[in-house]
């Protein structure tokens, strides 16, 4: 937090460094960035990533989306093709308002960014493994909650950040995951995000093998609040991997 001297701005726990909320997933060698924070390419730099074959906008909202252009080197090094993006009818929307230069078949010059928008489906079926979305509300939008299934493993995380609830059908796309990740904002009441409680209820209903709450602020210290949550849900943290 700018200007913030309290205990998590000050600690010394790398875990309570905290950039906006991005995430990275390799399904059967497929690359699938989803959303773009500010901080993308520090992000990028940061974990090695070298490749992404597509991209998924979860909503519009400012800290998912200004890193957007950043993925114009994804562009370059896939051979000056346009990215596929996915998201909703509002997120394409707002996709086209910032990055209109953006929006061909291929990049206008060599090095700018180039997206080839589609309408996120209920079931995105790939050779690597299938994409279910499903809707969460967010301060009057709707986020993408996203479901992988790997198709070699049958592995499947699921991902829901940003989100107020988690409705029934939602509940049941993510029931027995193997990782589960959910949005806790902080400890407070928040009208467009759960709780840090909320989220870890959430997450005993979905009975997950492994539960993660993100998108965390300076509110919560690392480890005095992983200690109080139930098991098997933690606290996620940048750059923090997983290997199901």
């Amino acid at each position: 937090m700018i200007g913030c001297k309290c205990e998590v701005c000050t600690s010394t726990d790398p875990r309570n460094k905290r950039t906006r909320t991005s995430v990275h997933i390799v399904m059967d060698g497929l690359h699938i960035q989803v959303d773009a924070a500010p901080e993308l390419r520090l992000q990028c730099v940061r974990e090695n990533i070298s490749t992404t074959d597509l991209f998924i906008l979860t909503h519009s909202h400012t800290d998912h989306i200004t890193g957007m252009d950043d993925l114009r080197r994804f562009c370059e090094l896939n051979g000056g093709t346009a990215l596929p993006v996915y998201s909703t009818q509002v997120g394409l929307q707002r996709i086209n308002a910032i990055y209109p230069y953006a929006i061909l078949d291929k990049p206008l010059v060599k090095g700018y960014p180039a997206f080839s928008l589609r309408e996120m489906p209920t079931c995105l079926e790939l050779p690597q493994g299938t994409i279910k979305s499903t809707l969460l509300p967010h301060n009057g939008i709707d986020t993408l909650g996203l479901i992988f299934i790997e198709k070699s493993t049958q592995k499947k995380f699921v991902y829901y950040t940003d989100c107020k609830t988690v409705p029934h059908e939602a509940l049941a796309l993510a029931s027995n995951a193997d990782c589960f990740v959910i949005d806790g904002l902080r400890p407070q009441i928040h009208p467009g995000h759960l709780t840090i409680n909320e989220a870890a209820h959430v997450a005993l209903e979905i009975q997950a093998k492994q539960s993660y709450i993100i998108h965390l602020t300076h509110l919560s210290d690392h480890s005095k609040t992983e200690a109080l949550l139930p098991s098997p849900v933690k606290l996620a943290y940048d750059g923090l991997k997983l290997d199901l």
